[in-house]
């Protein structure tokens, strides 16, 4: 089969299983479970917690000790245990612990499959810039038909969506280890730092890479918020909207938002080549600004349903102009020898630092902005929105990335 296809299947299977629980847990943890809003945004903070150091220390197994594809495809194994057991767990502690198994085995693999993609286009003679996009789609379709699959079963407020998780991440721990080999590097002449995969870390010593890092830290803060708290929120609208379909099926309007990305994907390659990385990812943050004023104005009905579906078309933009951007930069911008540790570094920061303190914070605020059970939404997501807009003034100042059209991505 040709590589390119096969990488689509490795994307839609690594979507599919993150797909069928992330946007629906938070509902799952609110609705029949009872958490609180700081519990929840804790139990989502695992994610954040595990990516601050499994996706560089993997990265680094990866390149120095075992084949990426061998790594990713152990990760998911476990990952389906754990998925079975979690899907039997209602108390908080335990079901923390859980969490943080979960997220240790599957936060590390985003970063991988990003290294085995491109590592096997580059073999390929392909430009992974432009050939990379068209099959990260498919790692988009898959966490759509995941999210649809869950709604149209009744499972967002169930722990049966875990099960569903399972069975794709057991299958595509099966066919990792049929993907083409990743070679390590481990030639004797490696100083102790290089031999550990530390050497990314002097990636920092680059002004514009370590810049770039921070605010990949401080965007990574907003990155997951409406995947945490956008179910909760439409299903906060069953008193007065109980027969809106925004309300019945709001794990299928919040998936909208993966859609978009799919035309934002596709676009990246031509944004990339004629403005360059620091517009791309300004657009995002911007993008992300309006994306949660929109929230903050939306309902379940008449104008506010526009305002709600106007917020998930520009969640491609805001999303993948920076997540897909990003990585796609670090991978220009950094040796073929530590790839897969800088990429580590990069997932370390966005959904490692920035998406546990995100997560945190945002359980905070909900809890600070809810009087008797009743959330102060409008606030909530303003707050959110004003948060953005000023990390986009700030990254407009300080990264001075200078754009050469047709050299740095052509």
């Amino acid at each position: 089969m040709d590589i390119k296809k096969r990488l689509a299947i490795l994307n839609f299977l690594e979507f599919f299983s993150w797909g069928s629980w992330l946007l629906s847990a938070g509902a799952y943890m609110v609705e029949t479970l009872n958490f609180t809003g700081l519990q929840v945004g804790s139990v989502y903070a695992t994610l954040g917690i595990a990516s601050i150091f499994m996706p560089p220390l993997l990265g680094m197994v990866a390149d120095k000790f075992l084949n990426a594809e061998k790594v990713f495809g152990i990760c998911h194994l476990l990952l389906a245990l754990l998925f079975l057991t979690l899907g039997q767990i209602t108390d908080y502690a335990a079901f923390y612990v859980l969490m943080l198994l979960v997220s240790i085995c599957y936060m590390p693999t985003l970063a991988l499959n990003n290294s085995i993609s491109y590592f096997n286009l580059e073999n390929k003679g392909f430009d992974a810039v432009k050939t990379f996009p068209p099959i990260r789609v498919w790692g988009t379709v898959g966490f759509i038909l995941a999210a649809w699959s869950v709604d149209a079963l009744g499972f967002k407020v169930s722990s049966s969506q875990f099960y569903v998780g399972a069975v794709a991440s057991f299958v595509l721990g099966l066919y990792a280890f049929t993907l083409p080999k990743v070679p390590v590097d481990n030639t004797e002449a490696k100083t102790i730092v290089q031999r550990f995969g530390l050497d990314a870390f002097k990636l920092f010593r680059n002004r514009n890479l370590a810049v770039f890092f921070i605010f990949s830290m401080l965007l990574g803060i907003a990155l997951q918020v409406t995947n945490i708290w956008g179910v909760p929120f439409l299903n906060d609208f069953e008193i007065d909207y109980s027969d809106s379909f925004a309300v019945k099926h709001s794990v299928f309007l919040i998936s909208l938002s993966q859609l978009s990305e799919v035309l934002f994907i596709l676009a990246i390659p031509f944004f990339l080549k004629r403005y360059g990385i620091k517009k791309v990812v300004l657009m995002s943050m911007f993008a992300w600004m309006l994306r949660f004023a929109l929230f903050a104005v939306g309902y379940p009905e008449g104008i506010g349903l526009v305002f709600l579906i106007l917020s998930m078309l520009v969640y491609g933009m805001a999303f993948d102009f920076y997540f897909v951007s990003g990585s796609l930069y670090i991978n220009r911008e950094t040796s073929p020898k530590i790839r897969s540790s800088a990429q580590g570094l990069f997932m370390m920061m966005v959904n490692g630092i920035g998406f546990m303190l995100g997560a945190y914070a945002s359980g905070i605020i909900v809890d600070f902005y809810t009087t008797e059970g009743m959330k102060d939404w409008p606030m909530i997501w303003f707050v959110f929105a004003i948060y953005a807009m000023v990390i986009g003034a700030a990254f407009a100042i300080f990264f001075r990335y200078k754009h050469k059209k047709d050299v740095e991505f052509n």
